[in-house]
């Protein structure tokens, strides 16, 4: 019996073994996305003095003289103290004389630039816009003297002195504007004066 079994095991075959065929791998095509196009910026100019016209520059310029020259007054202190400063205004001496000689000059000259020049929509908004910021300036100049006139001007004491150091303080303050002002008008370029800008900007 055992050898007949055995027999049986030699004749009959094993079963076969299926080979696991490695089923074809599934390939999609993607197209492929090429690069996005970059288009080049506009290179912007920095050259102010090409975009802005020379009498529009001009103008800007000379609309700082209105508060600088109305501004000479709270200087005196200074002057007194530094001769230098006073020997540094000999070249502009002569508008000077002339600017003081003309009958109300200040207030001609300040209405003729702002309706003259701040109103003129005509003008461009770089003229309106440094005109606007010389008659803000000039505004803030006649205030100590409003205030003067309703508490008085002190002689001596302590009150003499906060008069001195507001009134050099004050025309160091114009003094600069006007210089940072003038500079950048010729140039081309646009100057934002401190405590002064945003109201100007305001009132265009």
């Amino acid at each position: 019996m055992a050898a007949a079994t055995l027999i049986l095991h030699r004749i009959s075959p094993l079963p076969l073994l299926r080979r696991h065929r490695p089923s074809p791998s599934l390939t999609i095509n993607l197209p492929l996305r090429s690069p996005p196009r970059t288009t080049p910026l506009p290179r912007i100019s920095m050259s102010y003095r090409s975009a802005v016209p020379a009498t529009d520059r001009l103008i800007s310029a000379a609309s700082y003289a209105l508060p600088f020259f109305n501004s000479l007054h709270y200087g005196r202190f200074l002057f007194t103290r530094l001769p230098i400063l006073a020997t540094a205004l000999n070249p502009i001496l002569p508008l000077i004389a002339a600017y003081r000689s003309i009958p109300y000059a200040a207030f001609v000259v300040f209405f003729a630039l702002y309706l003259g020049v701040v109103r003129n929509t005509q003008l461009s908004r770089y003229v309106r816009f440094n005109a606007m910021q010389a008659v803000v300036l000039d505004v803030l100049l006649a205030l100590p003297s409003l205030i003067q006139r309703v508490f008085g001007v002190p002689t001596r004491g302590v009150g003499f002195q906060v008069l001195e150091i507001g009134y050099s303080s004050l025309f160091v303050f114009t003094a600069v504007c006007f210089v940072y002002g003038l500079i950048s008008c010729v140039l081309g370029k646009t100057p934002y004066l401190p405590f002064v800008a945003a109201a100007a900007d305001r009132q265009l």
